[in-house]
Order: C-alpha cells, then sequence, then structure tokens
C-alpha cells in the first residue's frame, strides 16, 4: 500500500520558466476575434453604478420599479427599469428614470449621476459616452418613526 501525505504530492510536473508568456506568434493573433457587449450589460453597469450614489433612493419610477419586478419573476431576463441604452455611431446614449432621496439637491444629484455613469461606462465597457440624460421623476421622503406617546 502506498501512503500519500499532504506534504508530498503523488506527482509533479515542471513547466519552464517562460510558461504563461506570449511568444511573439501569439502576441501578433492578440486583435483577432470580436467583443460583444449586449445592452443588458451595460444597463447592468449603468445601475450599478447609478445605486451606489448617496442621494439616489431608487432608479425607475414606481409603476417601472413594479413591473421590472413581476418580469423578474417570470423570467431570467435581465431587466434594468429605468434604464434605456441607445448605442449610436456618436457613442452610447444612456436615459435614466430615477427617484431621488429627500433633501438632495436635484441638479447636483443629475451631475454625479452622469459623471459616475459616463466613468463606469468608458472605464469598463470601453464605450464613448454620447448623452446621459437622467429624469428625475420622484422624491422619497423617509418616514418618522411613528412617536404615540404624545404629551
Amino acid at each position: 500500500m502506498t501512503k500519500i501525505s499532504p506534504d508530498q504530492p503523488s506527482s509533479a510536473t515542471t513547466l519552464p520558466a517562460d510558461a504563461g508568456a506570449v511568444t511573439d506568434a501569439a502576441a501578433h493573433r492578440l486583435g483577432a476575434g470580436t467583443t460583444t457587449i449586449k445592452d443588458s450589460v451595460i444597463g447592468k453597469v449603468v445601475g450599478l453604478a447609478v445605486h451606489e450614489l448617496p442621494g439616489v433612493h431608487a432608479v425607475g419610477s414606481t409603476p417601472l420599479r413594479a413591473i421590472g419586478a413581476i418580469v423578474g419573476t417570470i423570467s431570467r431576463a435581465e431587466v434594468n427599469p429605468g434604464i434605456t441604452i441607445e448605442l449610436g455611431e456618436d457613442g452610447v446614449t444612456v436615459q435614466i428614470v430615477l427617484v431621488a432621496a429627500y433633501p438632495v439637491p436635484l441638479t447636483a444629484l443629475a451631475e454625479n449621476v452622469r459623471a459616475s455613469v459616463t466613468q463606469a461606462i468608458e472605464g469598463l465597457v470601453g464605450m464613448r459616452v454620447s448623452a446621459v440624460n437622467v429624469t428625475i421623476t420622484d422624491i422619497y421622503v423617509a418616514e418618522e418613526s411613528a412617536d404615540t406617546d404624545v404629551v
């Protein structure tokens, strides 16, 4: 019976020192092929960029979010309610509908959304952003805890 201890492997392969290095022949072929990034992926990048911003309560209006939740439970398709992506010759145009948190200044929030979305798309996706249009449909006011002990 052969005993194998954890510190002694049963077999080993020694790799050459330049293993993993790109050869001249392979480097010449690195540009071959196509990359396709679906609109839903760009929409997800946009959603993540917007959700992390302070002052954004939700993406999409209340009816859009409700429809998105229903569609999301019926199918596994990626749904980004409140985010529309349009690809044009001059770049990506993004339409975002959101609910702001009170008391965030709305024009400053819209500018922060534009900056975050542009940076995310250009940095992660590698596509030029031609416009980010922001529509604020509502303001969310956090409810204060109901205090029933009124004196």
